[in-house]
């Protein structure tokens, strides 16, 4: 039974390829290989997969939580397209998708799906254009399809060992079976981030083969563990760990990806556009909105890290406001008399912002500034009268002694 248990750890290890580290070095990454035309789904297992994506696609095209906004699409779009060329564009159909976390996903049919929490934290049209060509590495080099024929093969073996350690019933075979399953466990974890860092290393090619600067890639994943830093220490917890791998991690830790992704960048690319002025003109109709779903997500310090970091160029009326909401959410009250004094701010600068007016009042009013705070509720109604909250804010006003 050992010798058995021992063949089969021998071969879960053969079984799943490129479980072995990468081999990155610090040179510029290869330009991408040529295009060889669209590609069509081969044999059964990528068959079958592709059909389950054409369903989940149908279903994904109706869902509410699709964003159909027609310009930030065809500006997403537009960047997928610049960046890996119009040839290999045409075998993808994209989706954004109202989700607040940074995710995006790559089917085998050529389904890209696009969460809003990545558009909010990414900064310019270069750090876009990374994220969608290390989304398109995926698909290029079919890693589901791989990924879907190691853990068949890993689960089929485990499913034998099983029924082996049930028929020997001793303890020696229990400890064998559980080595074995820690092995496949940990052999699929590492090989799904082999798969990570083959995507970055095309979609950083990609760049490098562009007019956008490559070493914003970089910068995504810089942003990324401040953000993270940010929001442990608004929650009193200690500062994560980004430059080690846990054993089960499905992704390369976040530093070593900035590291490597900065080194694969063309040297000559420094100097190039990184579009930010672009993006923000595209994202700016739905910041407001994505920002309200990153507030309503409870992470403080992530949240404040963000406004901050959009606020780089500038403070608006509407990060303001938001940073307004973000203070008043938290409640305690130094953060209420904070949240007006931020209010207050957006309605200096735009004085027609009606939310600005309805949490500069309900701020006022829990801070024991009941007048000023029934003005500012008046003016709210005043400029949105058919506002869904107007009753609960009419009754507010009333208890105060304020008239609508």
């Amino acid at each position: 039974m050992k010798r058995l248990f021992a063949a089969l750890l021998s071969l879960a290890v053969v079984a799943a390829p490129a479980w072995g580290a990468p081999k990155v070095k610090p040179k510029p990454a290869p330009p991408p290989p040529p295009f060889a035309g669209i590609y069509q789904p081969q044999g059964v297992d990528e068959i079958g997969l592709w059909r389950e994506d054409d369903e989940s696609e149908r279903a994904l095209a109706n869902s509410p939580v699709v964003i159909r906004d027609e310009a930030l699409n065809a500006y997403v779009r537009g960047v997928l397209c610049e960046t890996v060329g119009l040839d290999r564009c045409n075998s993808v159909r994209t989706y954004i998708l109202r989700v607040p976390v940074f995710n995006a996903t790559m089917s085998p049919n050529g389904t890209m799906r696009i969460f809003s929490g990545l558009l909010l934290r990414t900064r310019s049209e270069a750090e876009l254009a990374a994220l969608l060509g290390h989304e398109f590495g995926h698909f290029e080099k079919r890693h589901t399809l791989d990924g879907f024929k190691a853990h068949r093969t890993g689960t089929d073996l485990l499913s034998w060992a099983a029924v082996l350690t049930s028929m020997s019933g001793g303890r020696q075979s229990y400890a064998s079976f559980n080595d074995l399953r820690l092995s496949v466990y940990g052999g699929l974890a590492r090989f799904g981030r082999d798969q990570e860092r083959e995507a970055d290393l095309l979609g950083i090619g990609y760049l490098n083969g562009g007019p956008l600067r490559p070493h914003s890639a970089s910068r995504v994943w810089r942003n990324l563990i401040l953000e993270a830093e940010a929001s442990a220490a608004a929650r009193g917890l200690r500062k994560p760990d980004f430059d080690h791998i846990s054993f089960f991690a499905s992704h390369p830790p976040d530093g070593e990806r900035a590291d490597y992704l900065y080194a694969l960048a063309a040297p000559d690319g420094e100097g190039r556009e990184d579009g930010a002025d672009r993006y923000a003109a595209a994202l700016a109709p739905w910041l407001t909105a994505f920002l309200d779903d990153q507030i309503a997500l409870n992470d403080f310090g992530g949240s404040e890290f963000i406004i901050n970091r959009l606020a780089e160029s500038g403070w608006t009326a509407d990060l303001w406001r938001a940073r307004g909401d973000l203070f008043r959410g938290r409640g305690h009250r130094r953060d209420l008399m904070n949240a007006a004094d931020f209010y207050g701010k957006a309605v200096a600068l735009n004085p027609d912002l009606a939310e600005a007016h309805r949490g500069l009042g309900l701020s006022l009013i829990k801070t024991g500034r009941a007048t000023e705070g029934r003005a500012a509720l008046e003016r709210y109604l005043k400029l949105k009268p058919d506002a869904s909250d107007a009753a609960m804010i009419g009754m507010t006003i009333a208890s105060i002694g304020g008239t609508q």
